[in-house]
């Protein structure tokens, strides 16, 4: 089934809907959902933004200013702090506990706008990798529309491009939680450190990374076909300086590169 096959099925599912809250965080994924859902159901939608300390931002003004751009109804639930053990002590099932909570404050907010019908934003390509935070999205009923057309996350961009939904490029991001490795607590420090770090990475050029958090080493993952052009330009020395003043002894690239989910490798 080619991609635009795959676009069609998901309209169909969709049309069956009476209405729909998206949890909208802003990326490749939700957006298109949003855009799709909004296309079919048209006032019928609401979107939902977490606004948490694992987000950053930059990524809760653009969904703001997106869900403004396409007039959909549009609630950020804001949510100070994640008083839930196993999450701040990372262990390895941290989404679970993450997403239980999260999606069910989001049914709160859908319950008080009278819709029954909840979506996230996760694909095929989700199922690859170690994600148990789909086990809370089954117990509380969530629907993935876009995994359930069949579609890949390369199937979203290059529809997203056709489309004209300007998040066809975006880099991939995830919780600024994934970055410290399992079973080392999560505090607002470390995510601050995070989040800073790769703000300053992304004004100077760079797309796609990660920086990883190892105590007092920083690890850089960048696509191998940056790593030769940050090491020789003035880049390296320019991170390493600000890195080095946000609180890390050492900086570090890895030298596999950049790759989705690089803290599941030691499961």
């Amino acid at each position: 089934m080619t991609a635009l096959e795959k676009l069609e099925v998901l309209k169909n599912n969709l049309s069956k809907l009476n209405n729909l809250t998206v949890a909208f965080s802003g990326g490749v994924d939700s957006t298109f959902l949003l855009a799709i859902a909004k296309e079919v159901l048209k006032e019928n939608v609401l979107a939902v933004t977490v606004n948490a300390f694992i987000h950053t931002d930059r990524e809760i003004k653009e969904s703001i200013d997106y869900a403004n751009k396409i007039n959909v109804k549009h609630n950020v639930l804001n949510i100070n702090e994640i008083n839930i053990k196993e999450f701040i002590d990372n262990v390895p099932e941290r989404c679970y506990f993450c997403k239980k909570e999260i999606f069910t404050q989001i049914m709160k907010i859908s319950k008080q706008n009278n819709i029954i019908n909840i979506a996230d934003g996760s694909n095929v390509d989700d199922l690859s990798d170690f994600r148990p935070g789909m086990k809370a999205l089954k117990e509380l009923g969530i629907l993935s529309p876009l995994k359930e057309a069949g579609l890949t996350k390369q199937e979203i961009r290059d529809l997203s491009k056709i489309l004209d939904i300007p998040t066809w490029n975006k880099p991939s991001f995830a919780c600024l939680a994934s970055r410290i490795p399992y079973n080392h607590k999560i505090t607002l420090e470390k995510l601050n450190m995070i989040e800073k770090s790769e703000e300053f990475i992304s004004q100077l050029g760079f797309k796609q990374f990660r920086v990883r958090h190892h105590g007092e080493i920083a690890r850089i993952e960048l696509p191998k076909s940056d790593i030769l052009k940050f090491v020789e330009s003035d880049a390296s020395n320019k991170v390493c300086k600000y890195l080095k003043s946000l609180g890390f002894n050492y900086v570090t690239i890895d030298l596999l590169g950049y790759r989705t989910g690089s803290m599941n490798e030691v499961l």
